[in-house]
């Protein structure tokens, strides 16, 4: 029995003794015939029409033979038609698609440049003792030209760009001077590849100055100026760059070190101040240029006192001297911008004074210009005390805007009671009666200080610009070149001629344009009229 407690059908033993029954005959050997001839020719009768039930039968002995393929020849593919959404086989790819592949590891240097197809390349040249091919059996085979790369078809939804004629492609090319040793496609030399772009012409020439001869200082800054841990609040820098653009007008403003104060390692001397007060078309633009005297010494702190100080009067005043500006009001203007440049110098005075230095030891010449934010308003309005320039550029010629001043002394006209006529009650045919008794004056008992430097004349000039019109208010480091050097009113004329004023870093080089013999600071306000 089995383990399950069933009883087996058959003995366990009777497929060994069905397999090996010594009682049953041997098959022995056969009469057939098995060689390869025979199998191949049993086999083509099975596949052939014979052997699928044909005329022949089914030994195969009549009847026509079947056509047995090569077996060495691989059979066609069937045609299968690839569905949209299928990525195309590895024939039908393009040239620019990546291979179906797994990728494999590339060099990242760059690939040698592909010979021009329109020239054919030199064959090597074998090294010496090697044996030329073609010396012995004959010339070589001509080498087998390249498969053409089929060009990618353009896409259905965009349609091709015309191609334009090679005659006119070739005048809007600029022609370039082939290479030393260089000729022509047709002797086998290499064409030239395409020509660099030309560079555009330069805003501004590498003109570092005018004149016969450079300076004698150098163009860049040399030396920084002494000062103190104390003195930190009154450093000033070696140049101040500022812009803007308001209503019809654009706006450059430039202050830069000398050369002699650069060599030197003195602080500048000049101050400059750009300030808007007010907004939208109420808005006034104030800029104020100070220098300050060359021999104080604390020249550059009396001018950034005066710029200050102009700022803060003109600022809490702006909106009445825009008002007056837009209406044309120009004898308030003229006297309400004197009142607040005299107090601005009288607090220059009393400064001077808590430092313990006469007032022309502390004071510097100011200039300023008021523009008003309005497009509708041209009216440019400059004031300011002592020296300095103001120019207009009008059709590339310069015009000296100068506010005249009478020199000190020249008196014009009958004396006036107060100025240059005697009391009224002197004379013969006066009241008093007096009697010169020779009677020597004693000296005063007091000490009388030297009497004041002779007060500068105030300058204003209101003034209506034209579009296209420059104008140009600056310091005497700049003014003087204008006016003593022609070539560089040429020069700054043929740069800032309309169309287009130039840019910040533009305006700050045509301001270092230097000429020997003029090393002083140099501040520079343009304003371009569109």
């Amino acid at each position: 029995m089995s383990q399950q407690g069933e009883r087996p059908a058959a003995h366990e033993d009777d497929w060994w003794r069905r397999l090996y029954d010594e009682t049953a005959a041997d098959a022995g050997s056969t009469n057939a015939a098995d060689s390869l001839d025979d199998r191949f020719d049993s086999a083509s009768d099975a596949v052939g029409p014979a052997g699928r039930g044909g005329p022949g039968g089914d030994d195969g002995d009549s009847g026509t033979d079947a056509a047995v393929p090569d077996p060495r020849t691989p059979p066609a593919p069937p045609v299968r038609t690839r569905a949209p959404w299928e990525p195309p086989a590895e024939a039908e790819r393009a040239p620019w698609e990546p291979p179906s592949g797994a990728a494999q590891p590339r060099d990242l240097a760059a690939p040698p440049a592909p010979a021009s197809p329109l020239v054919e390349a030199p064959p090597p040249t074998p090294p010496p003792g090697a044996e030329r091919p073609g010396t012995v059996d004959g010339p070589p085979p001509a080498p087998a030209a390249p498969p053409p790369v089929p060009a990618p078809p353009p896409p259905e939804h965009v349609p091709p760009l015309p191609r334009r004629p090679v005659a006119e492609r070739a005048e809007e090319a600029p022609e370039e001077p082939a290479p030393a040793g260089a000729t022509d496609s047709g002797s086998g030399a290499a064409p030239a590849g395409p020509a660099p772009a030309a560079p555009g012409p330069t805003s501004r020439p590498g003109l570092m100055y005018v004149g016969d001869r450079p300076p004698t200082y150098d163009a860049e800054p040399t030396a920084l100026p002494a000062t103190t841990p104390q003195e930190l609040d009154g450093l000033v820098a070696d140049t101040v760059l500022d812009g803007a653009r308001y209503g019809t007008y654009t706006l450059r403003a430039a202050s830069v070190r000398g050369d002699s104060a650069r060599f030197r390692g003195e602080p500048r001397r000049d101050a400059l101040l750009t300030v808007r007060f007010g907004a939208a078309e109420n808005a006034l633009v104030l800029v104020a240029v100070a220098s300050g005297a060359r021999t104080a010494e604390g020249a550059h702190l009396a001018a950034a006192d005066a710029c200050r100080w102009i700022g803060g009067a003109v600022g809490r005043s702006h909106a009445r001297l825009a008002e007056d500006i837009r209406a044309g009001r120009r004898a308030d203007l003229k006297s309400g911008l004197q009142r607040l440049t005299d107090r601005s110098y009288g607090r220059l005075r009393a400064r001077a004074a808590e430092l313990g230095l006469e007032p022309h030891d502390y004071t510097a010449g100011l200039r300023c210009l008021l523009l008003s934010a309005d497009p509708d308003c041209r009216t440019r309005v400059f004031f300011g005390v002592g020296g300095g320039g103001l120019f207009r550029l009008r059709d590339g010629v310069w015009r000296d805007l100068e506010p005249d001043v009478p020199a000190s002394g020249a008196v014009t006209g009958e004396p006036v009671v107060g100025f240059g006529s005697a009391s009224p009650e002197s004379g013969p045919h006066g009241d008093r009666l007096t009697m010169d008794l020779g009677i020597t004056t004693p000296p005063s008992p007091y000490i009388e200080s030297p009497p004041p430097p002779p007060a500068e004349p105030f300058r204003f000039r209101a003034s209506v610009a034209r579009p296209g019109d420059t104008l140009l208010l600056c310091s005497t480091g700049l003014a003087e070149p204008l006016r003593g050097e022609p070539a560089l009113a040429d020069e700054l004329a043929e740069r800032w001629t309309p169309p287009e004023p130039p840019g910040l870093a533009a305006f700050l080089a045509d301001t270092q344009l230097r000429v020997k013999g003029y090393a002083d600071d140099r501040t520079s306000v343009g304003v371009w009229e569109a």
